[in-house]
């Protein structure tokens, strides 16, 4: 697929820190390439209403979000699909196991932005090839029966993908803009609100309730004309606490803390915790210890507890993007370090071994 070279963009008052524009794929022509199958329908639909129902204390299972950091390799990702896949039909009546496929990355000052934009990871930046190879993954992971889930970031990338995302989330960074909170009003699955990235438990609680309300915003339509869309709002938001510069937010009182904010808000306790990140202060090593903890919380009798979250890939740890990208390691993270994939399906089958237990002994 060949797109056209980027044409420079003259003016004497605007554009004057532009090289250059460079015409963008419709999303359109986009989901005409890579339809969504019947099969992967079927999918998303199943993966959205198990995790609303799951989110609103309608299903008792526990969600589970796992996967790499961050996708940098179709082939690999796949590879880690197939595996997930096998492993959530072993825990399907406990846990709602769906897979991390993040393509789109937060940065604090500078640094490689993610598959979508640069999925080559040379600094070109071709988006229309990280688009195409977006939609076609997302497709194949959830023609697995593998529901796929993701982060919200870019405002016009929800017209290209989101038809194939069964679970969402704002990051720690985009929680508390109010451009992300009105994008999330119109999502049409169920979202995550993380703590911002001081710790702060409260504005993803304020974030929830304005997704839930109407909005109007900017964004591109199908055929890749600017629009305002006028959104109904998003129903089925829910906390993810992951630590702040404060440090970890897993324990009991964090997680009693935000329930009691959801309830005042008038929304319904619902909490996940997502094992890496400050709750693990960064260290992959400690993602079992939380993922523990969060679990033995859960079956203590906290219920606002209803999902986990775990960075997790083919091999453990992380490594760098180096000059020769012939050298990378496959199944290695280049972002976050990851837990192995035998440590997580040793996670998984014991949380779904505790969670049989405890059903039935009533």
């Amino acid at each position: 697929m060949t797109h056209p070279e980027p044409t420079i963009a003259p003016g004497r008052t605007e554009n004057l820190n532009v090289s250059g524009f460079t015409p963008l794929v419709t999303p359109r022509a986009l989901k005409a390439r890579w339809p969504l199958t019947p099969a992967a329908e079927r999918t998303v639909l199943a993966g959205r209403r198990a995790a609303q129902e799951i989110v609103h204390g309608q299903d008792d299972r526990l969600l589970v979000v796992v996967g790499p950091c961050s996708i940098h390799d179709h082939e690999q990702a796949l590879a880690y699909a197939e595996r997930l896949s096998a492993l959530r039909e072993r825990v399907r009546d406990r846990l709602e196991v769906q897979m991390r496929v993040y393509v789109d990355k937060p940065r604090t000052t500078v640094g490689w932005r993610g598959y979508l934009l640069d999925p080559d990871m040379t600094g070109s930046n071709d988006i229309n090839k990280g688009l195409e190879l977006t939609r076609r993954l997302m497709v194949q992971v959830s023609e697995l029966g593998l529901p796929v889930a993701t982060e919200l970031l870019d405002p016009f990338a929800p017209q290209y993908v989101f038809d194939a995302v069964a679970w969402a989330c704002l990051g720690a960074r985009t929680t508390e803009s109010q451009t992300h909170r009105v994008m999330a009003s119109a999502v049409s699955a169920p979202m995550g609100f993380k703590n911002g990235t001081g710790g702060g438990i409260k504005l993803a609680v304020d974030a929830i309730v304005a997704a839930r309300a109407p909005h109007a915003f900017f964004t591109i339509d199908d055929d890749g004309r600017g629009c305002i869309v006028h959104t109904l709002g998003n129903p089925d938001g829910h906390v993810i606490l992951r630590g702040g510069r404060g440090g970890p937010n897993y324990a009991p009182q964090f997680v009693r803390e935000t329930a009691e904010l959801m309830a005042a808000a008038g929304l319904s306790p619902a909490v996940m915790v997502d094992c890496s990140h400050a709750n693990s202060c960064s260290d992959h090593t400690r993602q079992a210890l939380v993922w523990r903890d969060v679990l033995h919380q859960r079956l203590s009798g906290q219920t606002a507890i209803r999902g986990l979250m775990i960075e997790s890939n083919l091999r453990a740890g992380k490594q760098g993007i180096p000059a020769d990208l012939g050298t990378l390691v496959p199944g290695l993270s280049v972002t976050d370090a990851c837990v192995g994939w035998d440590e997580t399906e040793t996670l998984l089958l014991e949380a779904h071994a505790a969670l049989g237990r405890v059903a039935v002994g009533g």
